[in-house]
C-alpha cells in the first residue's frame, strides 16, 4: 500500500520562498512507487489551495502554484481539505509541513493538524513554538544547564519607549560585537552584526520589521558546527558539519541564493568535541520535547568550549541545506531520510492515540 502524503508548502512568512525551494526538492526526491503526493499550497496571504495528486515531479515549483479560483480561507478549513482525490476518498496518511518561519514552523499549523487528528512530520506544538522563539528556546536551554552565549531581549514597545536605555543595556550586558535577531524568524532574515551603537540602532529597526520581539546575542570568535538529530524518544545524531562563511556571518543570501559559503562534512573536530556536541544536541532535543528532526547549531571556540546556539525544528531541504547533507555523510540518503521522517510521524501519532481523553 502506498502512503498518501500531503505536502504543505509556501506559507504566510518571510521564508515563503525558502519553503518553495524545500517543497520542490522533497517532491523530486520522493519515490512515486511508494507515495501518492498531494500538494497543498499556502499563499502569502494565508489562503490554502489544494492541488490534484502529482503523477510526476514538476520541472519547477511555480507549476504547483494553483489558480486563485481554488483557494480556501482558513475559516473554511475542515478535515475534507485533507481527503485524497480518489474514489475511496481515503484520508491522507501523513502531512509533511514543509513550512519555515512563523505561521508554519512555530506550532500554529501543528496545532491545526493536532485538532484534525492527522499524523504529521516533525515537531509538535510546544517544541515548534519554543524552537521558533529564540528567547524562549534559550530560556529552556538555560534551565537544562546547556552552555550558551550571553543574551538579552526586548519587545518593540519597550524599545520604542526608551531606545537609549535599550542600547545601554546591550552595551552593559553584552558589549560589541553582538548580533541582533528577530526572535521568531529563521534563515538569517533580519539579522545584523553590530560593532558600535550606530549599527546597533540600525539593527534594532531592521529586526523589528520582522517581529515584535528581538534578541541580542554576544558575538564570539568561534567555528560554527552543526549536527542533525533524527528520532522521537530515542534520537540519534548525524556526523558533525562546519559552516565557513566567506562573509561576516551565514546570511540569507549565502544560504539560499549564491551559496557563498563552504560546508565541510565531516567537520574537523576531535572525538571528545564531537561527543560533547552530540550529548548537548540530544539534551536540547529532549529539553524541548522534540520529535522527528532538528538541526542543532553550535559554536566551538579555539579553547575547545562548546556552546549551543540554537535548534531549527524544520531545517531546509534545499540543495544548499546542511541537514540532508549531514545525514547523507552519515549513510542515510535523501529519499531514505524522508521515508524515515514519515515513519517517525506515524509512530508518534500512533502513540498519541493511546492517550485517554475521557475518564
Amino acid at each position: 500500500m502506498k502512503t498518501k502524503l500531503g505536502l504543505l508548502y509556501g506559507g504566510k512568512s518571510a521564508e515563503h520562498k525558502v519553503s518553495m525551494q524545500t517543497a520542490l526538492a522533497v517532491i523530486k526526491a520522493l519515490n512515486l512507487e511508494k507515495f501518492d503526493i498531494y500538494p497543498i499550497y499556502i499563499n502569502v496571504d494565508g489562503q490554502w489551495i489544494k492541488g490534484p495528486q502529482l503523477t510526476a515531479p514538476p520541472e519547477n515549483i511555480s507549476q504547483l502554484e494553483f489558480s486563485q479560483a481554488g483557494q480556501l480561507s482558513t475559516a473554511s478549513l475542515t478535515p475534507a481539505l485533507f481527503q485524497a482525490e480518489q474514489q475511496e476518498n481515503a484520508q491522507l496518511d501523513v502531512i509533511f509541513p514543509l513550512l519555515h518561519g512563523p505561521n508554519g514552523e512555530d506550532g500554529t499549523v501543528q496545532g491545526l493538524l493536532e485538532l484534525l487528528n492527522l499524523p504529521y512530520v516533525g515537531n509538535g506544538v510546544l517544541a515548534s513554538a519554543a524552537g521558533m522563539d529564540k528567547v524562549m528556546m534559550k530560556n529552556v536551554f538555560a534551565q537544562a544547564d546547556l552552555a550558551q552565549v550571553h543574551y538579552v531581549s526586548f519587545i518593540k514597545s519597550e524599545w520604542q519607549k526608551d531606545q537609549e536605555a535599550a542600547c545601554a543595556k546591550v552595551e552593559a550586558a553584552i558589549g560589541y560585537p553582538c548580533f541582533v535577531k528577530p526572535a521568531n524568524l529563521g534563515s538569517s532574515v533580519g539579522i545584523s552584526k553590530c560593532r558600535n551603537r550606530a549599527e546597533l540602532q540600525t539593527a534594532f529597526i531592521e529586526a523589528f520589521q520582522f517581529d515584535r520581539k528581538v534578541i541580542i546575542e554576544e558575538g564570539v570568535v568561534a567555528r560554527e558546527i552543526e549536527v542533525g538529530v533524527l528520532g522521537n524518544d530515542e534520537p540519534e545524531c548525524s556526523v558533525a558539519g562546519e559552516i565557513v562563511p566567506k562573509k561576516d556571518f551565514y546570511d540569507y543570501k549565502a544560504k539560499y541564493e549564491d551559496g557563498d559559503t563552504a560546508l565541510i562534512i565531516p567537520a574537523d573536530v576531535t572525538e571528545e568535541e564531537y561527543e560533547e556536541i552530540k550529548d548537548m544536541a540530544i539534551r536540547s532535543f529532549k529539553a524541548l520535547d522534540c520529535s522527528g528532526l532538528v538541526r542543532a547549531d553550535f559554536f566551538l571556540t579555539k579553547e575547545g568550549k562548546v556552546l549551543i546556539n540554537e535548534v531549527n525544528t524544520m531545517p531546509g531541504f534545499t540543495p544548499f541545506s546542511m541537514f540532508p547533507l549531514l545525514w547523507k555523510h552519515t549513510g542515510v540518503e535523501y529519499p531514505e531520510l524522508i521515508e524515515r521522517l514519515v515513519n517517525l510521524a506515524k509512530e508518534r501519532h500512533a502513540e498519541k492515540q493511546q492517550i485517554k481523553y475521557t475518564f
